[in-house]
């Protein structure tokens, strides 16, 4: 079974929970959309997050998103193949997996296409401070081409897209942070994928970064609830008070 869930930051309670109730198994994997938070400190933390992790009964693939290094840059990651796409992994956590952008993925049978990233509008208040920021948060030309690429070679057509952000016109505004002018924020990845979304032809479009839920049109944004990964299926858990980990 292929499960489906929103940014996670670190915090792996709430996902030990549920594979404890469904009764998963290693075979079974968990879609986390972004900020899994493995890769956030580059520290003894980080370990002790997969260690936690890792124990879990189920296998996690995790999207790249903007709050943690990508698994490229970081010299432990190996590539292998999982369900037909590239992923990254680290020898001793072979079941914590990071699919890599523009790799499609042949899930319950479902093609889905993975494409990671955001901005972070918090960007300059983790500056100031010292805390974790990453020049490279965002997809690259080189990443886009490849996605495009992978795209036009598929006539445009895919059944689900799995992003940590979204299209341009349906950004949640109704949970934008106040204090936060949006003239500041860079947009460009929410641009392109505007202008992919206007062209391609799909049956669902999964997303989180937004913290928030919500479904409008065919795009489902996801944060601490739960879904099985379908076009057609609704969520079956929904936990919103998970307990915290650490």
């Amino acid at each position: 079974m292929i499960y489906i869930t929103g940014d996670t930051h670190g915090n792996f309670a709430r996902i030990d929970t549920f594979c404890r109730r469904m009764e998963t198994q290693k075979s079974d994997t968990m879609v986390v959309l972004g900020d899994a938070g493995f890769n956030y400190y580059r520290s003894v933390k980080d370990d002790g997050a997969k260690k936690f992790a890792s124990k879990f009964p189920i296998t996690l693939l995790c999207i790249h998103g903007n709050h943690e290094i990508r698994p490229q840059n970081i010299p432990t990651y190996k590539e292998t193949t999982y369900h037909g796409g590239k992923v990254l992994y680290e020898e001793e956590y072979p079941d914590i997996l990071f699919a890599v952008d523009g790799e499609v993925y042949d899930l319950d049978d479902f093609k889905c296409i993975v494409i990671g990233g955001a901005y972070s509008v918090d960007k300059y208040y983790r500056l100031d401070r010292g805390f974790g920021w990453w020049p490279d948060e965002q997809p690259s030309d080189e990443i886009k081409s490849v996605v495009e690429a992978k795209l036009t070679a598929l006539d445009d057509k895919i059944d689900i897209v799995l992003s940590h952000t979204c299209p341009l016109r349906y950004e949640p505004t109704e949970v934008f942070l106040e204090f936060i002018p949006q003239d500041t924020v860079d947009k460009s990845t929410e641009e392109w994928l505007g202008k992919i979304e206007e062209q391609l032809e799909y049956r669902k479009w999964y997303c989180g970064h937004y913290h928030t839920r919500k479904k409008i049109d065919k795009l489902q944004f996801m944060f601490e609830d739960f879904d099985v990964l379908s076009a057609r299926k609704g969520p079956i858990l929904a936990n919103k008070n998970p307990p915290v980990w650490g």
